[in-house]
């Protein structure tokens, strides 16, 4: 899952990049309120942590102008302002959830499920297609009820496609999950992580496979 972080605090947006990692959510991070704007409208995020006491503007009249274009993606507000009336003041704007700093990593990671696990959100809890079965809370997959060892991208690629079993993924919808705005990117990366991603499903015996439609995307699907 894409998360997009809007937080001044460096230090504080590494650790949160890094610690959402390792439980299966790809962060683009970004300072100020206008940056993150501007990124939303390139990428599809899953989900938006918003910090109110952004430099170039007021965290809440962000979530409000992102509200006006976007009924649908969550918001969580990551803030240190504990008081009833900065609460209300959030939720009543459109925030889905509130929480405050200091926070634990593994809380914060769990309120972000809670909220894509809600009707006509993203996530699940178990993904099955055909043997194959993806934990999307434990970030562990299985075949056959066996846990094989799989890479954080090829993690990802799978979650995405799993999610939309018998549909495509296209090539462009892949390459933001795996890598949102980095421009460093391999123009074959996406390919050579769902060529991986193949091999481990056919190794570990798995009854479905991907299935690349040039110039279109990829599928999952049953064999």
């Amino acid at each position: 899952m894409r998360i997009l972080l809007v937080e001044d605090h460096k230090r504080l947006a590494k650790s949160i990049i890094d610690g959402l990692a390792g439980f299966g959510f790809g962060v683009d991070a970004f300072a100020a309120a206008g940056d993150g704007l501007a990124a939303k409208k390139h990428v599809a995020y899953d989900a938006i942590i918003l910090d109110l006491g952004l430099p170039d503007r007021d965290g809440i009249d962000l979530l409000s102008e992102i509200r006006i274009a976007d009924k649908v993606t969550p918001v969580l507000i990551l803030t240190a302002r504990d008081g009833v009336d900065e609460r209300v003041a959030g939720l009543d704007r459109g925030a889905d959830d509130y929480v405050l700093k200091p926070f634990a990593m593994k809380e914060l990671a769990a309120r972000l499920r809670a909220l894509l696990r809600r009707p006509g959100r993203a996530l699940g809890t178990v993904l099955e297609v055909g043997n194959l079965a993806f934990d999307t809370s434990a970030r562990e997959v299985k075949v056959n009820g066996k846990t094989i060892t799989i890479s954080q991208r090829e993690i990802v690629a799978l979650e995405l496609m799993m999610r939309r079993s018998g549909g495509v993924v296209s090539k462009a919808s892949l390459e933001d999950a795996l890598y949102g705005l980095a421009r460093d990117v391999n123009p074959n990366a996406v390919e050579a992580v769902v060529s991986r991603l193949r091999k481990r499903l056919q190794q570990a015996g798995a009854d479905c496979t991907v299935h690349a439609l040039r110039g279109i995307g990829y599928l999952l699907k049953e064999k």
